[in-house]
């Protein structure tokens, strides 16, 4: 069943195009509070498909706040999650174009629902260079942890069923922005 076509049956909207917004400048404001110390060392990092275009809008949002232009790269975590079941999988490609060894990252993602994705995502850029911290900005927090991974910055926690499913839609990737809950 395709995206649309799960997004046109029974659900709940969390985040409105508006709320959206709201949600990542708050984000983009917690980020820059607690990295005052060292904004010259800080970048983000958006874990593909949707962390990308999440880290592109926190980035413009932090060169609103405060003229101040972060770094922003894009991790491909595919042959790192161990989920995997494909014997050919697509892998689309890491673009981060600056150091990341010494430097305090933010990954950036859509959802975080059991930990595995994130730590994927540690796993890759790890790959790439040993950042001095690295930090986790979630749009959507849904719970049903699997592993020990809390997130930093929380643009809004969502309590879920397990059978339920958050579908984060941004304007970049699918058109339109806001956030549901789709049930079985």
């Amino acid at each position: 069943m395709g995206r649309s076509s799960v997004y046109q049956r029974a659900h709940s909207q969390v985040l409105t195009p508006d709320g959206l917004t709201r949600s990542l400048r708050r984000i983009s404001h917690e980020i820059l509070e607690s990295n005052a110390c060292c904004l010259d060392d800080l970048a983000l990092v958006g874990v593909l498909t949707r962390g990308v275009p999440l880290a592109q809008r926190i980035s413009a949002n932090v060169r609103q706040f405060e003229d101040l232009n972060l770094p922003v790269g894009s991790l491909d975590i595919t042959l790192h999650r161990d989920d995997l079941e494909q014997e050919d999988p697509e892998v689309r490609g890491s673009s981060v174009p600056f150091e990341v060894t010494g430097k305090t990252i933010v990954l950036v993602d859509d959802v975080l629902h059991t930990g595995r994705t994130a730590r994927a995502a540690m796993d890759a850029l790890l790959e790439i260079g040993r950042p001095a911290a690295v930090r986790l900005a979630i749009l959507v927090d849904r719970g049903h942890r699997e592993l020990p991974i809390r997130a930093d910055h929380v643009g809004k926690n969502v309590p879920t069923a397990r059978g339920e499913r958050v579908l984060v839609n941004l304007e970049e990737t699918d058109g339109e922005d806001g956030v549901i809950v789709v049930g079985d």
